[in-house]
């Protein structure tokens, strides 16, 4: 390596540890954007025990009993789009969609 000689060994030891440090910042990054991608998908799983037939056909069967009004038409929405998800193959999703047409016929 060829060395400019205004150039001090202390500002290639601090170039170093800039170094270091953006590849550890960038290791964590790469952590986080795992964790986040995998999140969404596990979390919609586990609250509504994962989108499935009978999952909505017992959520659709709530809807159907639910009074006309605002929420009715939100769970219905979402449970169209859960419907389609899960004919996507988009799991994570379907329950996300499941979980809040859920809600909506629970008053919340």
């Amino acid at each position: 390596m060829l060395q400019i000689p205004a150039m001090s060994p202390g500002l290639s030891q601090e170039q170093e540890k800039e170094s270091n440090i953006m590849t550890k910042l960038l290791g964590v990054i790469a952590i986080a954007a795992v964790a986040f991608a995998i999140a969404p998908a596990q979390a919609a799983k586990h609250a509504m025990g994962g989108c499935s037939g009978a999952n909505l056909e017992k959520t659709e069967t709530a809807i159907e009993n639910m009074a006309d009004g605002d929420s009715k038409f939100v769970a219905q929405k979402e449970i169209a789009a859960a419907q389609d998800s899960l004919l996507n193959g988009k799991m994570g999703a379907c329950g996300a969609h499941l979980n809040k047409a859920m809600q909506a016929t629970m008053g919340k």
